[in-house]
């Protein structure tokens, strides 16, 4: 410490300035503004426009914590948006409570159901509950068994999945989803299966070479399965078309072509989403067990490949369902419309 330094005398500490606490305030609320817009009943709370307020959209939906909210806290939240949507607020709720109070509900509650979702199933449930799936996926010298346990199980966790959180105000037959599950089950387990015994018959490979190549089946089993789901359980679209809504969220009829680009983002969010899940920990794995520490203590190996599975899992799943908007333009110029009215028009 310097003796008399003018930064350690009494006279050189400076006092807020008269209207410093006030803009301190004021900067704080401008913060919390930006963080907790207007609530609007049923919107997101983030921009959809922008890739990185849609991973901020769906960081909430798959938010674990949700997992652990009580009955009470659930019924608090949905009577909160209850009286905010029939205008009786009490005095004193914040936007902040009400963005909370709607997470809890979209989280818990199937908004056309208005029943509670298998925990699970729920969005949030899907990484916790998803993670031991990819720990055995992954897992080094399987069997026949293994192979096929973990891909059907991986494939019925995904079935149940989608059937839950399934768009229920437009009933489809069960047939359909039925359809959809066994076409990924053998797809599934007939590449992992396939490609599991090519390599073993790899003469020209190392051992240890076919180990590591076995490591990355899982992923263009579990990739080639979530697009022949996707074809079985979506291709009526490409006949029917799908709604297409104005700027002011009309529907104006339907479109095949909107089909067709909402069938491509689909499948292809369903390839890259497995891409970092199934292909990272392998390369880190192979890393890290050369590693003395995993040479010395083995055991550790199962432990650190579980960690490691739900890093990247919780890292893959926001980043790729923010790739594409919900909502995607599609120009008007180049859409084929059928029209309520039973009338074919082509606009060009």
């Amino acid at each position: 410490m310097r003796a008399g330094g003018a930064a350690d005398s009494p006279a050189a500490l400076q006092l807020p300035a008269p209207g410093a606490a006030g803009e301190t305030t004021a900067a704080r609320r401008l913060d919390m503004a930006a963080e907790y817009p207007p609530f609007v009943l049923g919107r997101p709370r983030f921009e959809q426009n922008k890739f990185y307020g849609r991973f901020r959209h769906f960081l909430d939906i798959i938010d674990p914590r949700t997992l652990f909210i009580t009955e009470s806290r659930l019924k608090e939240a949905v009577q909160l948006l209850e009286d905010y949507k029939h205008g009786t607020l009490p005095p004193g709720v914040s936007n902040a409570e009400l963005w909370a109070a709607q997470k809890i509900k979209q989280a818990i509650i199937h908004p056309d159901t208005n029943e509670k979702i298998f925990m699970p199933f729920r969005m949030s449930g899907y990484i916790p509950f998803g993670t031991p799936i990819v720990v055995g996926l992954l897992l080094p010298n399987q069997t026949l068994t293994s192979t096929v346990f973990w891909q059907w199980l991986n494939q019925s966790h995904n079935a149940g999945v989608n059937y839950a959180n399934r768009n229920a105000s437009k009933p489809s037959p069960t047939s359909k989803f039925i359809l959809g599950y066994t076409g990924a089950v053998v797809s599934a387990v007939s590449i992992a299966v396939g490609l599991n015994s090519l390599v073993q018959r790899a003469n020209k490979f190392s051992p240890s070479t076919r180990l590591l190549i076995q490591r990355f089946v899982p992923f263009p089993a579990v990739a080639s399965a979530n697009i022949c789901n996707v074809v079985l359980m979506r291709h009526s679209e490409l006949e029917e078309g799908i709604d297409v809504l104005d700027s002011s969220g009309q529907a104006v009829g339907s479109s095949r072509i909107a089909a067709k680009h909402a069938l491509l983002e689909t499948a292809l969010t369903r390839v890259v989403l497995p891409m970092p899940i199934l292909v990272l920990p392998p390369i880190i794995m192979s890393g890290l067990e050369k590693t003395s520490l995993l040479r010395t203590y083995p055991r550790l190996i199962i432990p650190v490949h579980s960690l490691v599975c739900l890093a990247a899992f919780g890292l893959a799943l926001p980043l790729a369902i923010s790739l594409f908007p919900q909502m995607s333009e599609v120009s008007a110029n180049s859409t084929c419309f059928y029209y309520p009215a039973s009338r074919f028009v082509e606009l060009w």
